[in-house]
């Protein structure tokens, strides 16, 4: 419920107002004596600790990053970069960032990097085709208006940033607004990193709430549910728009001793929403039919939720809604952020590592004492499997 660009390699450097740091111009100059581009890359990467590395390649973009890596894997260094046991447990960015480092240039892991991107980006667009749908139907049944002036959207690329480096952005974007309570928005296509953007900013953000629409669609699943047991009438009937005005006068937004909540009355039902979330609204009459609700109550929970939210940003709460672009611009707020990346491929690497860690951490038997051979094995067996 509440949930740049990169620069040729020289081995002299040169003053100027983008002087490259003295780590830059050492690694730079060992490249240079090595002879070769990937022999080079070898020699200062062997002979650089890894915040050098880190200082180093911070500003280049992800097709630089990719290029190196590339000539690293062609000389022997790429692929084989040692994953620890305790980067593979800690399973979350971290160990998605090594998997991806260490393996850009591996033939395969770029072949499931490929599908698992025309699969997130057909997926974002079937369910963007859906909500677009939902919202045309909501106009037409005049439950959200047909035209709608959308505040500003600052856009924010997250090429090359830490989680923790994108939330400092955007609370600098906010200005004082937290100090007093305000709704944010946050959208991007899937894979940009929005949650772990918005457990970043819960973190730093004062009394911030994060938001969620599902357990909204799930109390109204319920609500139609039920009304089919009591009436012996099919979902069809229960969702035609005069029952959907009834069960949203059912739900209430408001806070309940002391902390917010919705409740749900009605058909002889009374249940607060942060109560039943794990238990009543995940029942299996509930979970199969969600869709089916959803597909026709986009309007109904937009408008709920609008209400909701205004109320606990009047309270003195930061309030974080993730979510579609669609549903967003029915929110009314000025604070308005989307996540973008400089390479929309990264998406499918991203989620390619992210598979992969999970798949390899059960193979290693999930120890966290396992050796790096054993690591490196699963590692490259997850890739394989995966792929195919």
């Amino acid at each position: 419920f509440f949930g740049p660009s990169s620069r040729s390699t020289h081995a002299t450097c040169t003053s100027s107002s983008a002087e490259p740091s003295a780590t830059g111009c050492a690694l730079r100059a060992a490249m240079g004596a090595a002879g070769s581009i990937n022999k080079g890359l070898a020699t200062a990467i062997s002979a650089s600790s890894r915040e050098e590395l880190k200082e180093l390649f911070a500003g280049l973009s992800p097709e630089s990053r990719e290029k190196i890596q590339g000539a690293l894997t062609s000389s022997g260094q790429g692929g084989s970069a040692e994953i620890s046991a305790q980067v593979l447990a800690k399973q979350d960015s971290t160990t998605s960032q090594a998997i991806l480092e260490a393996y850009a240039g591996d033939a395969t892991f770029q072949k499931l990097s490929e599908r698992l991107c025309k699969e997130i980006v057909d997926r974002d667009t079937q369910d963007g085709e859906k909500l677009a749908k939902g919202i045309e139907l909501a106009v037409e049944k005049g439950v959200l208006p047909a035209d709608v002036e959308v505040e500003p959207t600052a856009k924010v690329n997250v090429s090359g940033k830490t989680a923790d480096v994108v939330a400092d952005e955007i609370i600098a974007a906010l200005g004082d607004a937290p100090s007093k309570g305000c709704v944010m928005t946050l959208q991007g296509l899937s894979g940009t990193g929005k949650g772990t953007t918005v457990a970043k900013l819960s973190e730093k953000l004062p009394k911030a709430q994060t938001w969620s629409n599902g357990n909204v669609f799930r109390s109204l699943t319920l609500l139609a549910v039920t009304h089919c047991e009591k009436e012996g009438c099919n979902l069809d009937d229960a969702l035609q728009p005069e029952m959907l005005k009834t069960f949203c006068d059912m739900l209430e937004f408001d806070k309940f001793d002391g902390k917010f909540d919705v409740k749900i009355e009605g058909l002889g039902l009374k249940y607060f929403v942060t109560e039943v979330e794990k238990t009543v609204l995940k029942d299996s009459k509930v979970g199969k039919n969600i869709p089916t609700v959803a597909e026709v109550t986009q309007g109904e929970v937009v408008k709920l939720v609008s209400a909701g939210l205004a109320k606990m940003a009047a309270d003195g709460f930061n309030v974080l809604v993730e979510g579609r672009e669609q549903t967003l611009n029915h929110l009314r707020t000025p604070h308005r952020f989307e996540l973008v990346l400089d390479d929309p491929t990264i998406v499918g690497k991203r989620q390619a590592a992210l598979q992969v860690g999970g798949k390899a951490w059960d193979k290693v038997g999930r120890n966290a004492d396992s050796d790096s051979a054993a690591v490196k094995a699963a590692i490259e067996e997850a890739i394989a499997n995966l792929a195919c």
